[in-house]
């Protein structure tokens, strides 16, 4: 959902659409009646209306949890009566289930640290309690939307908490759709065992593999994937909520700092835990850089197995053609029965945003100074898309794609054949130069290796079926020694 770019001043008091009059240390707006948002929201709307994306709705949903958290400590502290506590949990709660997020008007892309999308939910969920203790929304005298709902908190405590939130919840559902591409890649594996092909380096024929071989790999690069983004999560429990603007807990009761990430760990079903240093989880976001780096690898994995993907199943007639994608779409608006490996591409081009994305990542973290990193709010951009469109992407490959793979074997023994690579199995029994030669021999005829081996007087056909087995052939070990031990040299 696109943030709206909103008219100027004068341009919105010109409209006959009903408004209410609020004012800030600037001056007065004027704000659509009906909003939930406004005065502050309605300037930094105005201040920075420069990519027309919203900010991620998994952090707002967090940071509203860090509302409903910090409402409920501020009444176990004496500061917050019962009633207005109640009321703005119930807004929170509505907002972290998905309501009023049209209502959060600010770009994604905002100076402040993160300030103008915490004055905005505060000032949603003012409005918002006030409509439920019965109030006109704007008459903030009911419920502030700083004396109240941020009470005992400062953006630079509960944005960044709130983006921990965010982005342990979309780690662990990537975590677990990589689990279920590694489980869909080890079935290939397994039903493509005896599948035996060609293998590659640089592009250019090697050795036996199984097709079964192959996908194992793949899944072995997934599971590498999943394990580590499963354990980073942990990094990131360690939260700053309590201390306030830079971590010293300045304005905020000592019982509500011990409870409020007690309320939160309730309300998320996280393991969160205060930091041991406060100050260092508020001026340092090394950690979303460690989430983010483990991201950008299973996006290099992922764009890896696609690429392979694309490579193995090119063609149909004039590619490789040992394995057949699922048909999903039309491939081309001019080539009759074209169909092109949409879904591989699509995977490709999301894990080089990925990759993208964990460059600014890094240079946002960076360039915090001091007590406070400023650019937080292009973190949680780039952190929270990415790992989302990870996993939607890595969902929808195991659905569309690897779960329809079928093997083309007439191709794979085409190409393992007019390769002549088996030659190498051949060099422990006969050397690598005379190996050599039977490659030049086989190709000068047309022949495969296997039928100028025997043409040559080298081997037996029973011998060469020995060597030639597809196990001998891919596991350790020379092949078909354990048949011809008496053709190896003796050292």
């Amino acid at each position: 959902m696109p943030a709206p770019v909103l008219p100027e001043k004068d341009a919105l008091e010109e409209t006959t659409a009903p408004v209410r009059l609020e004012r800030d240390a600037l001056g007065e707006l004027s704000v659509p009646a009906g909003a939930y948002y406004g005065i502050h929201s309605l300037r930094a709307a105005r201040n920075f209306p420069v990519s027309g994306l919203p900010v991620h709705p998994a952090l707002l949903r967090a940071l509203a949890l860090v509302k409903q958290a910090a409402a409920a400590a501020n009444v176990h502290a004496g500061l917050l009566d019962p009633e207005t506590a109640a009321a703005i949990g119930r807004a929170a709660a509505e907002v972290a289930a998905g309501k009023w997020l049209d209502q959060f008007i600010v770009d994604a892309l905002q100076g402040g640290a993160g300030t103008s999308t915490n004055m905005n939910m505060n000032e949603v969920l003012a409005n918002r309690a006030i409509e439920i203790l019965g109030g006109n929304k704007g008459d903030y005298r009911l419920v502030h939307p700083i004396n109240h709902v941020n009470l005992s908190q400062s953006t630079n405590d509960v944005y960044p908490t709130a983006l921990k939130v965010a982005a342990i919840r979309l780690v662990l559902a990537l975590s677990e759709e990589l689990a279920r591409l590694q489980g869909a890649l080890q079935a290939r594996e397994a039903e493509f065992a005896g599948v035996l092909k060609l293998g590659r380096t640089e592009l250019q024929d090697a050795v036996p593999v199984t097709l079964g071989q192959e996908c194992g790999a793949w899944a072995e690069a997934v599971a590498r994937d999943r394990w580590r983004l499963y354990k980073v999560e942990e990094r990131l429990r360690q939260v700053n909520l309590g201390g306030t603007a830079v971590g010293t807990g300045l304005n905020a009761r000592k019982k509500y700092i011990f409870r409020v990430v007690e309320e939160l760990r309730t309300l998320t079903g996280l393991g969160l835990a205060r930091a041991e240093n406060m100050i260092d989880a508020t001026q340092n976001a090394d950690v979303f850089v460690e989430v983010s780096g483990l991201v950008k690898a299973a996006a290099v994995n992922l764009a890896k197995i696609a690429g392979d993907l694309r490579l193995l199943s090119s063609g149909p007639a004039g590619g490789l053609g040992e394995i057949n994608l699922p048909a999903v779409q039309a491939g081309s608006s001019i080539m009759p029965g074209k169909i092109n490996p949409v879904i591989t591409e699509m995977v490709t081009q999301v894990s080089f945003q990925v990759i993208c994305s964990d460059q600014a990542v890094t240079l946002a973290a960076a360039s915090g100074q001091l007590e406070l990193n400023a650019f937080l709010p292009l973190v949680a951009h780039n952190l929270l898309s990415g790992l989302e469109m990870l996993a939607n992407a890595v969902a929808i490959f195991n659905r569309r794609c690897i779960a329809g793979i079928t093997a083309n074997e007439e191709n794979c023994r085409r190409w393992l054949r007019q390769s002549r690579c088996e030659a190498t199995a051949l060099v422990p029994y006969i050397g690598y130069e005379q190996a050599g030669r039977l490659v030049e021999a086989a190709a000068g005829k047309n022949r495969d290796i296997r039928e100028a081996a025997l043409a040559a007087g080298l081997f037996t056909a029973e011998e060469l079926a020995a060597v030639f087995a597809p196990a001998e052939l891919t596991r350790p070990g020379i092949a078909g020694s354990r048949r011809l031990k008496h053709r190896l040299p003796t050292l």
